[in-house]
């Protein structure tokens, strides 16, 4: 007992404030990490490993030497092992270093507007039975998915939308982005998801959603001409089927609006 208690008083003689914000960083790494990895396939992966932690543990207890020395090689590499397994999550944890601020350079009036004139186009699409990809960005840039479409730089109204996304438009393929609350280009390329637990009966538009969302933190709006159905997909997960009221309140909490903005702006333009 009293070996423990001059453990204890020696650990707490030498402990430091900057061991203790030390282990605050680390905790606070550990804990995005575990967010970024949430309801993606590297959870899995991590299980996948624990596994063989506990094997290796448990060959070394029962003296299985094959199993061992196999798993032992397996851990010798474990850090090209992890590059490779978990390539995605460390791709997109780079991307949200050095993220990009989106809607901050435009009011809630602006912001409103935009949000009212994507629910209009894509309720109006919807109805028309035209598809339309329509990817918003947020945070992560998406210079790279921008350079490979057609520059736009056009005010975000549902006329244009509804021009982009006709069949006899030239960038009717393909994904429309939106940047800073304009139009920055059209049909634009994405990159399809490699999920394979997601829906067969998914087309490729609503692929091409999910795999830009798995890897950023865009908001994208599908339009399905085959059931003329709208969905809203982000973080990897889609919620078909939404009607106006429904699509406008997702996007309003999304973007942390009230409902009064749109409120308020109705009555001054009466």
């Amino acid at each position: 007992m009293k070996t423990m208690l001059s453990n204890i008083s020696l650990l707490f003689s030498t402990f430091r404030f900057r061991d203790l914000v030390d282990m605050m960083v680390v905790w606070f790494v550990i804990y995005r990490v575990l967010l970024l990895i949430k309801r993606t396939r590297a959870v899995q992966m991590l299980s996948g490993l624990g596994i063989l932690a506990i094997a290796y543990i448990s060959s070394i207890w029962l003296e299985l030497y094959t199993l061992n020395w196999l798993l032992e090689k397996f851990f010798a590499n474990l850090f090209i092992i992890i590059v490779v397994l978990f390539q995605h999550e460390i791709r997109r944890g780079l991307a949200h270093i050095g993220r990009n601020p989106f809607f901050t350079s435009i009011s809630a009036d602006e912001e409103t507007l935009v949000i009212e004139e994507l629910v209009k186009s894509s309720v109006l699409l919807a109805q028309k039975k035209i598809g339309a990809l329509i990817v918003i960005e947020r945070e992560i840039g998406l210079e790279d998915y921008i350079e490979v479409g057609t520059r736009v730089d056009g005010t975000v109204n549902s006329e244009l939308i509804n021009a982009i996304f006709v069949p006899t438009s030239p960038i009717h393929d393909g994904a429309l982005i939106i940047r800073g609350g304009r139009i920055s280009a059209a049909g634009c390329f994405l990159p399809l998801t490699k999920n394979p637990n997601i829906d067969k009966n998914l087309g490729t538009r609503h692929r091409a959603a999910i795999g830009l969302t798995e890897e950023t933190d865009a908001v994208v709006i599908v339009v399905s001409e085959e059931n003329m159905q709208v969905s809203l997909v982000m973080g990897g997960q889609i919620t078909p089927d939404l009607d106006m009221a429904t699509l406008r309140k997702a996007l309003y909490n999304l973007f942390s609006l009230s409902s009064s903005y749109r409120d308020d702006r109705q009555e001054r333009e009466a």
